[in-house]
């Protein structure tokens, strides 16, 4: 199989814009038109999601080692959706029809079929997935709705009881659907970890525009369900080596979610055996009335554990430490030997990374989504991983 040639040919497809995936909608629908109920009423959000996750996922089949346990999770969360072999038949063929289409005479019988093979490992690996799944869980959860706080304008605190059981780890995320947006998906981070009573916090932000995040901020209340997917994402989570590590947490607006899942899990080690890594938190918000967990890191940083640097960017007048957070992350420093985990929007993301590595922290232990769809201002904690996770009938937003 001739990966770059994948590459290379994808590169070229992303370059025509929204020719690419109008195209491909038109063929799935036109060739499938059952398939047009499972996804949202409109597509203007849609756009290229789809195509633009299967065509990276696919033409980087060589990293599938990197992210086998990923693509797995992935088949398992699209269960939610009905999902069955046929439709990944479907979606593979117009996806090869497209490229045809737009690749004109670069598509030789060889590049087709390697296309075609690198797409069926994938759509394999998640199926299979979805078969083993089907053993142990249900396609979705009912996520009873017992606690709603707006903690800002523009900021909601939802707690909700799973049933049945909701397995995850810290750092991972949820497809959520509410039963004011059908058929349109949103990824948000436990902003705990998992409890003796299974009931899960999620953090919302308001995304201008968003009709999912409008819906749980400004509508959600007790007594509603929504549909939760099963835990995916990886990037985020620690493995049994890595929680003996100091940790830097960089966090902006809703992106603290998954970070404070760890901060409950670390407390509750410590409370348990007094032991537990250092940890330094820094949680940038525009306004300080964003900083919406700002008493509960104050009151941790009691712990011997634990120090907490707030941020606010965008209000001169804060008393405190003004600017963009990745700075305050320079300023400040970073303990040798330290993993660092970061969440937030996109290009808080990208700055936060850039200081860390100009820090001299090695790029392996530097942890974000790497999978995230990240627009708009939104947070990995309410996005996670887009590639096929929120496809095919899940919206962001």
């Amino acid at each position: 199989m001739d990966t770059a040639a994948l590459k290379h040919t994808w590169s070229l497809a992303e370059t025509l814009g929204d020719e690419v995936p109008l195209f491909f909608y038109s063929h799935l629908f036109y060739t499938h038109p059952e398939l047009r109920a499972m996804f949202p009423v409109a597509m203007a959000t849609q756009r290229d999601r789809l195509v633009g996750a299967l065509g990276r996922i696919v033409s980087n089949v060589d990293q599938l080692d990197e992210v086998t346990a990923f693509i797995q999770q992935l088949g398992r969360d699209h269960r939610r959706f009905e999902v069955i072999a046929e439709h990944y038949d479907a979606v593979g063929l117009s996806l090869l029809t497209t490229l045809k289409h737009f690749l004109g005479e670069l598509w030789t019988p060889e590049l087709a079929a390697d296309w075609a093979a690198a797409y069926g490992v994938i759509a394999t690996a998640m199926v299979q997935a979805a078969e083993e799944s089907e053993l142990s869980s249900p396609p979705a959860w009912e996520g009873h709705v017992i606690g709603v706080e707006r903690r800002s304008m523009d900021i909601a605190v939802v707690h909700v009881r799973p049933e049945p059981e909701l397995v995850f780890e810290p750092g991972q995320s949820f497809a959520v659907e509410t039963p004011y947006t059908p058929r349109m998906w949103r990824y948000f981070s436990p902003a705990n970890a998992p409890r003796a009573d299974g009931t899960i916090e999620f953090h919302v932000q308001l995304v201008p525009g968003g009709q999912v995040s409008s819906a749980v901020v400004r509508r959600l209340k007790v007594g509603d369900v929504l549909r939760l997917g099963s835990a995916v994402g990886q990037e985020l989570t620690l493995d049994e080596a890595d929680r003996g590590r100091d940790l830097v947490m960089i966090a902006g607006g809703t992106g603290l979610a998954p970070l404070r899942a760890h901060l409950e899990r670390i407390d509750l080690q410590w409370q348990a055996t007094g032991s537990a890594p250092r940890v330094h938190l820094f949680h940038g918000a525009r306004v300080p009335w964003n900083l919406y967990e700002h008493r509960l890191m104050q009151s941790l940083s009691g712990r011997p554990w634990f120090d907490y640097t707030p941020v606010v960017s965008d209000d001169p007048s804060y008393p405190g430490r003004k600017g963009l957070v990745g700075d305050a992350v320079t300023e400040l420093g970073v303990s040798p030997g330290a993993l660092a985990i970061v969440c937030g929007s996109a290009s808080m993301v990208r700055h936060a990374a850039a200081a860390l590595r100009d820090l001299g922290v090695p790029a392996p232990d530097i942890r974000f989504e790497r999978f995230a769809n990240l627009e708009e201002g939104q947070s990995a904690a309410a996005v996670q991983p887009s590639s096929l996770a929120e496809q095919p009938m899940g919206s962001t937003r």
